[in-house]
């Protein structure tokens, strides 16, 4: 039975643990930390967790306390995954971080570094590959049925209101890390490497903050990638677009292959314009395939949750890892660099880099305007979490 805590006991810790609840036969819940103690003793009382279950008010608190545990679950706001995360490996914990992985290259180096050094295993939520409509895009892709991947479209747009960036930690470059292209985009960026299965090699960027003037950071941004092949990627990142609209495109060279699912293929006539009928063979190919790939048994983060319990259990190593974690926010702060610097920028950050380090997003970035008030807490209400 692996023993599991959580640090942070916000919206997003909803997600864990009716996650971890669906395998009661193979993990159990025994801590709970946040640095308001009753909003945890309100999350054990939600879902009846038991009276056994232990609230700490800070993670050095529970780590130094005698409660046993196995694996923990941080679910707190950007800026202290790092610090808490390696606090906890440094005890031989397993560790379960919610994305952003962490507030810079050098820290996500710090974390991988005791991970190794800990002998244990840290995973990064990524819960999306979890989906199956982004799962068998993926499976389509590595077919090859549709070509290599000329142009990739990555549509991250959500809505939220401008009360969203009242709370106390966001919209803040030192505390939230960035607007929607870290912490909304970032799903999305994760789902563009994995399915490109490579990093690219330049990005350059606009970023923009149009409809929240209580928030430092973007609320917009559009970005362009390239790699090393010729190929590129477009990056949408907003919390500005209504309906929520999100999505991958991929252009390839045979078909354009996209989720939600849809399939294209032309064939061109001796003009090079394309045929009225198109590629009706190749595009039967792509459906079948599709729809003989088999669903998930789950999804989002309970999917990704029995994908790491099982690589604890079994010793092997989750499929969204620590270096899948640094990859995506390596692509993220060059978004950001090309956009404070308005320049095209090389990939990969060294640590000669200042972005490299932690706190040189925060000292460089763009002040789009400053949060001047804020609120502590919200009443939990129900959160949107991407349609996919």
């Amino acid at each position: 039975m692996i023993k599991v805590a959580i640090v942070g006991t916000g919206n997003i810790s909803n997600m864990h643990i009716n996650g971890l609840l669906e395998f009661k036969d193979r993990c159990k819940i025994v801590a709970l930390c946040d640095i308001y103690p009753e909003k945890a003793e309100k999350i054990r009382d939600k879902y009846d967790l038991g009276s056994d279950v232990k609230i700490f008010k800070s993670h050095t608190e529970m780590l130094d306390s005698d409660v046993d545990f196995d694996v923990v679950h941080v679910c707190t706001p950007p800026y202290v995954h790092a610090s808490i995360s390696i606090d906890c490996m440094n005890k031989g914990k397993n560790v379960l971080v919610e994305k952003p992985m962490a507030a810079s290259v050098e820290e996500c180096d710090q974390m991988l570094e005791a991970e190794k050094r800990n002998n244990v295993t840290l995973g990064v939520i990524a819960q999306n590959r979890f989906r199956n409509g982004v799962y068998k895009l993926k499976k389509i892709a590595d077919s090859g049925l549709a070509g290599k991947i000329c142009l990739a479209r990555v549509d991250s747009q959500w809505w939220r209101a401008h009360c969203y960036y009242d709370l106390w930690w966001r919209g803040t470059w030192e505390k939230e890390g960035g607007g929607p292209t870290l912490n909304h985009a970032v799903h999305h960026i994760d789902m563009l490497n994995w399915i490109e299965g490579k990093s690219p090699v330049e990005a350059t960027a606009v970023l923009t903050n149009v409809m929240h003037d209580n928030a430092e950071v973007e609320d917009l941004s559009l970005a362009c990638v390239k790699y090393e092949d010729g190929s590129i990627a477009e990056i949408l990142s907003s919390v500005v677009s209504h309906g929520e609209e999100q999505g991958i495109t991929l252009q390839c060279a045979d078909a354009k292959i996209s989720m939600p699912w849809n399939a294209k293929a032309e064939v061109g006539m001796d003009n090079g314009f394309p045929t009225d009928s198109h590629n009706q063979e190749l595009l039967k190919k792509l459906n079948d395939y599709y729809d003989n790939i088999p669903d998930l048994k789950y999804e989002a983060h309970t999917g990704e949750i029995d994908n790491y319990l099982s690589a604890i259990e079994s010793g092997t190593r989750p499929l969204i890892t620590g270096e899948d974690g640094k990859r995506t926010i390596e692509l993220i702060t060059a978004i950001y660099v090309a956009g404070f610097e308005k320049r095209t920028i090389s990939l990969p950050i060294t640590e000669d880099s200042k972005y490299y380090k932690t706190g040189g997003i925060v000292n460089n970035a763009i002040h789009f305007y400053e949060k001047k008030s804020f609120v502590e807490n919200f009443t939990e209400e129900k959160i949107t979490v991407g349609n996919y």
